[in-house]
């Protein structure tokens, strides 16, 4: 017999969807509206991040822009998943949930590993990652968790069961959920673990950015130890397992975009400061040199060189010589009287003049 269609929903609309118009469901709606509001606000993050790329003037920030623009992907799936579990599990949203939440979810953390890893290089003055490896290091960190999710996916629905995933009892489907989820939470452990080494450097101007992505891991971690815990436990009922994922989903798509995604647009198109990055020609500026002593040989030792100068005052230092010192010459002062001198006539030794004259 047909489920009867709620006073809000159309009679002709398929029961898997009464919970996105049913009025005494109300969560279902809430989170509906607050996840297509999330998805709406990452497509005018991925425009604009298009847009001011040509305003960035750091070079360092530019070559994180694809990164950023790859977590704002992911945060787009996240809410656009938030859908797959307000609508009832069945053959076809099974495997959807339990392929796509740790894909899209390790996504968004390899992003923010990799460009944690480039905070530490920046922070301790080292040359900051390429854009190429910084983009290889996040999509390599979320391919791991894409093969865990195909073999799990294949073995469990056994290539043509889809609907094994709603015949499962509620536990062993959570407990295989979650179990699911290991490697992203070892993303999470290194994500936070890697962002709070950014706090320890001489160029302070990046531990902002760093901070960002402390903070957010951070609150998820914290949302994910609640979703996972009132997942587990028998209490509240199978009933409340799509609410409870889904607003997990939806609080931690938020999250991305508060706490990370917005503070670094604000940072995004800052002028480039000279404080951030070590001086390049510091091996070439001049230093004062120590002085060494011989073994042997102690004619060139500073003592010796200085030794007789003192009293006289004539010794003057240079702060970027060697350990030779400058002193004052004093010239020899000439106190004799010049005397006159008959000038030679110079046709003396003309052989053309005539004798006699």
């Amino acid at each position: 017999m047909a489920a009867t269609a709620p006073r809000t929903c159309r009679s002709s609309l398929d029961p898997r969807y009464f919970r996105l118009c049913d009025t005494t469901e109300i969560w279902g709606i809430v989170l509906e509206a607050v996840a297509a509001f999330g998805a709406v606000t990452s497509v005018a993050f991925m425009l604009a991040l298009l847009i001011l790329i040509y305003k960035v003037q750091d070079s360092s920030r530019r070559r994180v822009l694809p990164t950023q623009f790859l977590f704002l992907l992911g945060v787009l799936g996240i809410f656009g998943l938030t859908f797959a579990f307000i609508i009832r599990l069945d053959g076809g949203t099974g495997p959807t949930r339990f392929f796509l939440f740790g894909i899209l979810f390790s996504l968004c953390f390899s992003c923010l590993l990799a460009h944690a890893f480039n905070l530490t290089r920046l922070v301790r003055g080292k040359k900051p990652l390429s854009l190429l490896m910084m983009l290889g290091l996040a999509v390599a960190f979320s391919l791991v968790q894409d093969v865990i999710a195909i073999e799990f996916v294949i073995l469990t629905m056994n290539r043509t069961n889809v609907e094994i995933f709603s015949e499962l009892s509620a536990p062993r489907r959570n407990e295989d959920f979650v179990m699911l989820l290991i490697y992203v939470l070892l993303l999470m452990a290194l994500t936070l673990l890697t962002s709070s080494f950014t706090f320890c450097g001489a160029f302070s101007g990046w531990k902002r950015h760093g901070a960002h992505i402390y903070l957010t891991t951070l609150l998820s971690i914290t949302i994910w130890v609640a979703w996972i815990t009132l997942l587990l436990i028998p209490t509240p009922g199978s009933d409340w397992d799509d609410t409870i994922l889904s607003s997990a989903l939806v609080a931690n798509g938020w999250v991305f975009l508060l706490v990370y995604v917005v503070p670094e647009f604000q940072l995004l198109t800052r002028q480039h400061n000279p404080m951030d990055y070590p001086v390049e020609d510091a091996l070439c500026k001049p230093q004062l040199m120590k002085q060494s002593y011989g073994v042997e040989n102690r004619a060139y030792s500073q003592e010796e060189i200085t030794q007789g100068f003192e009293d006289t005052g004539d010794t003057f230092y240079a702060p970027y010589s060697t350990h030779f010192q400058l002193q004052n010459r004093t010239l020899q002062k000439d106190f004799s009287i010049p005397r006159a001198h008959s000038q030679v006539s110079p046709y003396s030794d003309y052989e053309g003049r005539k004798e006699g004259n």
